[in-house]
């Protein structure tokens, strides 16, 4: 939990200045939140393109989330810890199995936890099964979260990342919880959340509109 794999200056000095900027983007952006769920015991579930305004909004409650293994992830790891998360690395080709179930563990002790659904690689906005698993197997809820902003760098990656820039607006909306049982098919309710985000995304949208 909360290992460094990488180390090197750049991934020290790049990860607090990445830290540094979603702190004082957030703080100086107007957040309207939609149907908010402040201290719920849930897997809070949003595309892996609106993480960094989702790192601010959730801030400093103790949330473990899955980072992938990379160097990349490494950076991403670091601003997570400095906004007050808790880290499992580990994706969905490196230590997948392991890492699905220490979530799965630590959400059976109490904590909360985040996952996107479409992350690490994609297909953008197509949710794979993993969350819909840990959902079955602590007993929690989804929250699935649809997340707006008026001013924002969209990145020519595979998911489109959406970088908020200061100044501006943004929408959080949360959704209805969705529960998995023991007799639920994964891929029919992985299908139910993917409906959700993207319905609460547009209504995100919508709201920084009026």
């Amino acid at each position: 939990m909360n290992e460094s794999i990488h180390s090197s200056p750049a991934h020290a000095v790049l990860s607090a200045l990445g830290w540094l900027y979603l702190r004082f983007t957030g703080a100086t952006t107007r957040i309207r939140i939609a149907n908010a769920a402040d201290g719920r015991r849930v897997i809070y579930a949003s595309w892996h393109s609106q993480l960094a305004l989702m790192l601010y909004v959730l801030r400093d409650r103790g949330i473990f989330a899955l980072v992938s293994r990379s160097k990349d992830g490494e950076y991403v790891a670091r601003i997570l810890r400095s906004f007050g998360f808790n880290t499992v690395r580990g994706s969905t080709s490196r230590g997948a199995a392991q890492s699905v179930m220490e979530l799965v563990e630590r959400g059976r002790q109490g904590f909360p936890l985040a996952i996107t659904p479409d992350g690490p690689r994609g297909p953008k906005h197509k949710v794979q099964q993993g969350v819909v698993y840990m959902s079955q197997k602590t007993g929690m809820e989804i929250l699935p979260v649809g997340v707006g902003l008026s001013r924002k760098i969209v990145f020519n990656s595979w998911d489109n990342f959406e970088l908020p820039l200061p100044f501006g607006k943004a929408a959080v909306v949360y959704g209805e919880p969705i529960k998995v049982s023991e007799n639920d098919r994964l891929e029919a309710k992985a299908a139910e959340l993917e409906e959700a985000l993207n319905a609460l995304n547009e209504k995100a949208r919508l709201l920084i509109l009026s």
